[in-house]
């Protein structure tokens, strides 16, 4: 099994922009997937993908995006929903960490979140639309932390 991670950065509303700047500056390939697409995908426009964009507006963020570089770049990006606490150059990122095993992700996933030094759970690990496993857990230094399992494309 192998692990990748990732500087995963997170904006307002410019997620998109920013996506689209970075690919122009180190090449590569864009994925953006819009709330109103992961809500669409799931059948509901009340999901816990989209749950916190309260701004009909919002809809056309980013909820998921990265840029994938054949050279080895690789950054992943969203827009924080209005009805989540955000601000510019606060909790300006995630450190994500992807993999392909289930076992693997959970058993990191168990002793980051099992940290009894101070980590907190703000989503707990479990399946979503887009990943067979998804969880973020802020670690007693303040680093927010997501790992997720890739789904097949």
């Amino acid at each position: 099994m192998s692990l990748t991670t990732t500087t995963h950065l997170n904006f307002r509303g410019d997620a998109r922009a920013a996506l689209d700047f970075y690919q122009s500056v180190f090449g590569g390939r864009t994925t953006v997937v819009t709330y109103a697409d992961a809500a669409a995908a799931s059948g509901l426009t009340d999901t816990p993908t989209t749950a916190d964009a309260t701004d009909p507006a919002e809809g056309r963020w980013v909820m998921w995006g990265e840029v994938v570089a054949e050279d080895g770049f690789r950054v992943m990006a969203y827009d924080v929903p209005s009805g989540m606490p955000w601000e510019r150059g606060r909790n300006s990122f995630f450190v994500s960490v992807r993999g392909e095993d289930t076992e693997e992700i959970a058993a990191r996933w168990d002793r980051l979140a099992a940290d009894a030094a101070g980590s907190t759970v703000l989503h707990p690990l479990a399946p979503a639309p887009w990943a067979a496993l998804y969880g973020m857990v802020r670690d007693r230094f303040g680093v927010v932390w997501v790992l997720d399992v890739v789904s097949p494309r």
